[in-house]
């Protein structure tokens, strides 16, 4: 909905639907469910139907690395995958970290948010540990922030004393603003609806960050070959 398409659970072929496929060892084809949007990404979209299927991963075969099975049908076509995850520790996010090379960990400048980190950074590291060995944290990006609050002031500060040692706090951060709101009730991006808006001066510079962080995981990978 928020890039515009305005009724999901009317899209007969889903992430849901494509999973399933996966779990009932039916022939997969990921591409008849990408949408293609204008803005130049290509989004392969869920519906209400998703959050059902969380309970039939539970006894499926191999029920960690479901998604792993879709993202590597397609995954050769792009240069970048993002996978979007529900604010949850169940087994949908079990599989997103079972099928990413890295995860950013967003959290809001509230007490409940910043509690939560501990118990997320928990389950990647058990997913490291069990499921995915290549997985890592690239960073934490605090969003929602209010920077003149005492609050928000106050949860960054404790965020960054408590992880910044050895999980990377991102230099940018995404202010709380009603124009973010309203682009996703227009069904546009930040970019398309507020170019010059501190919102998206805020996710540039944040992609910015996130590009180094590859660029030199590249070089290291490189590296690493040539030893």
């Amino acid at each position: 909905m928020s890039l515009g398409y305005g009724r999901p659970d009317d899209l007969s072929d889903t992430l849901s639907s494509i999973m399933q496929d996966v779990i009932d060892d039916n022939p997969v084809n990921v591409q008849k469910a990408i949408l293609h949007h204008n803005e130049g990404v290509d989004l392969l979209p869920s519906n209400i139907e998703l959050s059902g299927l969380e309970v039939r991963l539970i006894n499926a075969i191999s029920r960690e690395s479901v998604l792993k099975t879709c993202i590597n049908e397609v995954k050769k076509n792009y240069d970048t995958v993002l996978i979007d995850c529900m604010p949850s520790l169940g087994m949908l996010t079990i599989n997103a970290l079972a099928a990413a090379d890295s995860v950013v960990i967003p959290t809001q400048p509230h007490y409940l948010s910043a509690k939560g980190l501990e118990l997320l950074l928990r389950s990647v590291s058990k997913v490291k540990r069990q499921i995915n060995p290549h997985l890592r944290i690239d960073g934490i990006l605090m969003t929602m922030v209010m920077p003149r609050t005492n609050i928000s002031k106050e949860i960054t500060a404790t965020v960054k004393s408590a992880y910044g040692q050895r999980i990377k706090v991102f230099d940018a951060q995404i202010p709380h603003s009603i124009r973010a709101v309203e682009a996703t009730a227009e069904g546009k991006s930040i970019f398309a609806y507020d170019k010059g808006g501190k919102v998206a001066a805020a996710y540039e510079q944040f992609g910015k960050e996130v590009a180094e962080i590859g660029e030199k995981q590249k070089n290291r990978n490189r590296a690493d070959r040539i030893r």
